[in-house]
C-alpha cells in the first residue's frame, strides 16, 4: 500500500480520536441539567466511533498481526502520562494494522470480528464479486437469463426449489414462448409439467388484460387421472399471477365448477370425462381457445380417451383452419403411432423434441431396477413386507403397483405389511383420494398400495421405492411406474416380482426399455435382523427425553438382571420386531426352509453331476427332502433348499472335498438363465414335442406344450410344465 494512503487513513483516525474527546467534553458538561443531558444523548447518537469503539478496533487489529491465531481481550491498563516513545511505537503498530488489514480483500460492513473491517485497497476484491461455484453444463444450458421469465416467476421456481430449467424445460421453452406447436418426450421425472406451463403462464401475462366477467379460458390442459389433473393445475398456479386456475374433474360437485365458469377462467386444467359433461351441458365455452396441452398423449389419443378427445377438441379445431389453438402434446412413451394421430391436430411447422431418441434406456437413468422371484401368489404380501423393511426402512416412502383394485385394497389391509398403508384406486371416492394423496405426500402414511391411477405424471416427493407385484402388461405401463421414484435427479429403486412363467415378460421390459434387471433373491433373515437394527437405533434416536425419564426405574431393574449390554440388546430386538423373523427360502421364500449353496471347482456338466455327488456323501434318503434346485451362474455350483430341521443332520454328515464346499449363503448368488426363447422357454417345446412330452406329447397331435390333440394331453402338459418350472 503506498504510504500515502496510510497516512490519510492514520490522519482520519486521529480526527475520530478528537471527536470522541469533544463528546467527552459534553457528557461533563451534562452531568447537572436534564436538558443537557438530552443533549448528550442526541451527540451521543450522531457519533460513528465512540471510545469504547475505538479501543476495540484497535484491539482488533493488533489480535488480526497474531498469525498464530492468538487474541488477547484483556483492556491494558489506562496510563495518564504517556512518553513520546510509547507514542509512536502505538502509532507504527496502527498503520501496521491497517496495511495487513487492507491485504486480506474484506467486506466493507465493519462487524465485530477480527476478519471484517473495512477495506482501503483498490486492487482487493469483497467476497460479493466473488466467482460462483463452477456450474454443469445443464445448468449453464438451463440458466433462468438465457429465456424471457419474469422476476416474479423466477422468485416462485427457486421457492420450489428449482434454479435452473431442466433439459426438456431449456429445449422446449422457446418454441412454446413463440407459438409453435410441439410434440415432446423425455423419460419420467424431467419436469415436463414446467415445460409447458413457465412459458405459457409468460405469454399470457405480457397479454392485456381486461377480460370482462364470465370470459372463456385460454388455456386448456387435459391429463388422464385426477390426480395427475390436480397436480397440474398445482404446478400452474404456484407461478400463475393474477389468473384464474381452475381443475375439473369427475367425483366433485358440478356446482363449484359452473360458479368458476360463470366468474371466468383463464387456465382450465381437467379429466376428458368432467370436461365433456360441461359441454354437453353448455356450460363451457372452449372456442376462444389459443393453447391445448394434452399431458400423458400416448393415453389420451389410445381407445381409452381418443373418443372423449376427440369430441372436446371439435369445439375449438377446425380442419386446416389457421386459427387452431396452439397444441402441446408431452409424454415420456410416444409411440409411433401416437405421430400419426396426432398429425391432425398440429400445424406443418410443428416442433418435435425427444430426448430419448435412438437411446436404448427409456426409464431415468438414476433408478436401479431389481426382479424377485416369488412362486407363490400367497406368499407376496409377506415377502413385500420384508421387502420394504430391508431396502426402505422404517421412515422411507413406498409405492407398490398391482394390476386390480380388489388386490390393492386386499393388500393395503393384509397384516403382513407391518407399515402403515393406504390403497388408492378408482373405486375408492374422489375425495378420499385426494385425502390419501395429500397424506401420502405429507407423510402421515409411509406405504401407497395403488392401481396404475397413480403411475402416470404424479410428482412425490422422496419416494424411495417402487414394487410392482407382477410383470405389467406392456412396457410403457413399467416405465411410468418406475418413474415415481427416481424423480428430478434423485436416486430411487423399482422392484419388480415375478413367477417362473413370467420371465419372458421381464426379457420383454429389458430387451424394450433398454434395462436390465438385477435378479436377486427374497430378504434373509440376515439382511432384515441389519436393517432392524439400523432402525432400531433410529427410532431410539427420535425419543425425547421426557418420555424416557418414565422409564428409567425400570430400566434400571432390568439391567441389574440381565446386565447393560443384554438388556440394551433385548430392547432393541424387540423394538425392531426381530423375535418374529422366521427362517425363509432364499428362492421361493418358502418358510423353515433354508438354501444352501454347494460351489464347485470346475464347471459342471450337468446338475446331474451336483445330485450324484449329494448322493454319495448324505446317501440317498437325502435326495427326497432337497428342493428346488438351480444352477449357479456358469455352472459352478448348484442352489437348493432343505428343512430347517434337516440343516444340522446335513453339516454333520458333509465334508468339504477338493471339488465341492457347501455353505449357508446369507443373500442369493446370481443364477443361471434358463435356455429357452421367449414366453419361458415356450419355443423349445413348439412342434411335435417329442423332446420332454412322452407319449402324452405324441398322442397330443403337436402344437404349444401337446396342444389339445386325442388324449393324453394333461399329462404330457404336466410333464412339460413340471420341466419349465423345476
Amino acid at each position: 500500500m503506498p504510504s500515502k494512503t496510510v497516512d490519510n487513513v492514520v490522519k482520519t483516525m486521529e480526527d475520530e480520536t478528537d471527536t470522541t474527546v469533544g463528546a467527552k467534553a459534553l457528557k461533563i458538561k451534562a452531568k447537572d441539567g436534564k436538558k443537557m443531558k438530552n443533549k448528550e444523548e442526541e451527540v451521543e447518537m450522531d457519533i460513528e466511533c465512540p471510545i469504547p469503539k475505538k479501543k476495540k478496533k484497535s484491539k482488533l487489529a493488533e489480535d488480526h498481526i497474531d498469525l498464530n491465531g492468538n487474541t488477547d481481550i484483556s483492556e491494558p491498563p489506562k496510563k495518564k502520562n504517556k512518553n513520546r516513545v510509547q507514542e509512536e511505537s502505538k502509532k507504527k503498530q496502527k498503520k501496521t494494522a491497517i496495511v495487513e488489514i487492507n491485504e486480506q480483500s474484506l467486506p466493507d460492513t465493519p462487524e465485530p470480528t477480527p476478519i471484517q473491517t473495512p477495506s482501503q485497497s483498490d486492487d482487493s476484491t469483497s467476497e460479493s464479486d466473488k466467482e460462483p461455484p463452477e456450474q454443469t453444463p445443464e445448468q449453464k444450458k438451463g440458466d433462468f437469463s438465457n429465456f424471457r421469465i419474469s422476476d416474479h416467476t423466477i422468485r416462485k421456481l427457486k421457492g420450489r426449489g428449482v434454479s435452473y430449467l431442466f433439459d426438456i424445460q431449456a429445449q422446449t421453452f422457446d418454441s412454446v414462448y413463440d407459438g409453435y406447436d410441439v410434440l415432446a418426450q423425455a423419460r419420467t421425472g424431467t419436469g415436463k409439467t414446467f415445460s409447458f406451463a413457465i412459458p405459457l403462464i409468460e405469454k399470457l401475462q405480457l397479454e392485456e388484460s381486461g377480460e370482462v366477467k364470465g370470459h372463456p379460458p385460454k388455456v386448456l390442459v387435459l391429463a388422464p387421472t385426477r390426480e395427475l389433473a390436480i397436480q397440474v393445475a398445482r404446478d400452474f398456479s404456484l407461478i400463475a399471477q393474477k389468473m384464474s386456475v381452475c381443475c375439473f374433474y369427475g367425483g366433485t360437485p358440478y356446482n363449484s365448477q359452473v360458479r368458476a365458469i360463470k366468474n371466468g377462467i383463464d387456465i382450465l386444467v381437467g379429466t376428458p370425462g368432467r370436461i365433456k359433461d360441461h359441454l354437453e351441458n353448455n356450460n363451457l365455452d372452449l372456442s376462444k381457445l389459443k393453447h391445448v396441452v394434452l399431458d400423458e398423449v400416448d393415453r389420451m389419443l389410445d381407445m381409452g380417451f381418443a373418443e372423449h378427445v376427440e369430441e372436446i377438441l371439435a369445439h375449438s379445431y377446425k380442419k386446416d383452419g389457421d386459427t387452431n389453438p396452439q397444441t402441446l402434446l408431452f409424454s415420456a412413451t410416444c409411440p409411433p403411432w401416437v405421430y400419426n394421430v396426432a398429425k391432425k391436430y398440429m400445424k406443418p411447422n410443428c416442433k418435435r423434441v425427444d430426448l430419448i431418441g435412438t437411446k436404448t434406456q427409456r426409464t431415468a437413468t438414476t433408478v436401479e431396477h431389481l426382479a424377485i422371484a416369488c412362486s407363490f401368489f400367497s406368499q407376496r404380501p409377506a415377502l413385500i413386507g420384508d421387502i420394504i423393511k430391508l431396502y426402505s426402512g422404517c421412515n422411507g416412502r413406498v409405492i407398490i403397483f398391482c394390476e386390480t383394485k380388489k388386490e390393492a385394497s386386499g393388500l393395503a389391509l393384509n397384516e403382513a405389511i407391518k407399515q402403515s398403508c393406504q390403497a388408492l384406486h378408482g373405486d375408492i371416492a374422489q375425495n378420499q383420494r385426494e385425502t390419501t394423496l395429500r397424506g401420502f405426500r405429507n407423510g402421515s402414511f409411509a406405504v401407497l398400495v395403488a392401481t396404475d391411477v397413480a403411475a402416470r405424471g404424479l410428482d412425490i416427493p422422496e419416494v424411495d421405492l417402487v414394487i410392482q407385484c407382477s410383470p405389467p402388461k406392456d412396457v410403457d405401463s413399467y416405465i411410468h411406474r418406475s418413474g415415481r421414484t427416481g424423480r428430478a435427479g434423485r436416486t430411487g429403486m423399482c422392484i419388480c416380482l415375478y413367477q417362473k412363467r413370467e420371465e419372458y415378460q421381464l426379457r420383454d421390459v429389458e430387451r424394450i426399455a433398454g434395462i436390465k434387471f438385477k435378479r436377486v433373491g427374497p430378504p434373509s433373515t440376515t439382511d432384515l435382523l441389519n436393517s432392524s437394527r439400523k432402525d432400531a437405533l433410529r427410532l431410539l434416536d427420535s425419543v425425547p427425553a421426557t418420555a424416557a425419564e418414565y422409564f428409567r426405574d425400570s430400566a434400571e431393574k432390568l439391567i441389574e438382571k440381565k446386565g447393560a449390554v443384554d438388556a440394551l440388546a433385548a430392547a432393541l430386538a424387540h423394538i425392531s420386531g426381530a423375535a418374529s423373523f422366521g427362517q425363509r427360502s432364499l428362492l421361493n421364500f418358502t418358510e423353515s426352509y433354508t438354501t444352501l449353496q454347494l460351489t464347485c471347482s470346475q464347471e459342471m456338466p450337468s446338475m446331474g453331476y451336483a445330485w450324484s455327488s449329494i448322493k454319495e456323501q448324505l446317501g440317498d434318503e437325502f435326495n427326497s427332502i432337497i428342493q428346488r434346485m438351480t444352477c449357479m451362474k456358469g455352472k459352478m455350483g448348484v442352489c437348493f433348499d432343505v428343512p430347517c430341521n434337516k440343516v444340522k443332520e446335513i453339516q454333520e454328515n458333509w465334508k468339504d472335498g477338493r471339488r465341492w464346499k457347501l455353505t449357508f449363503p446369507t443373500e442369493l448368488p446370481e443364477l443361471e438363465e434358463r435356455p429357452g426363447g421367449n414366453r419361458g422357454g415356450r419355443d423349445r417345446f413348439n412342434g411335435a414335442g417329442r423332446q420332454h412330452g412322452g407319449r402324452g406329447f405324441r398322442r397330443g397331435g403337436g402344437g404349444n406344450f401337446g396342444g389339445r390333440g386325442r388324449g393324453g394331453q394333461k399329462r404330457g402338459f404336466g410333464q412339460a410344465f413340471h420341466l419349465l418350472t423345476c
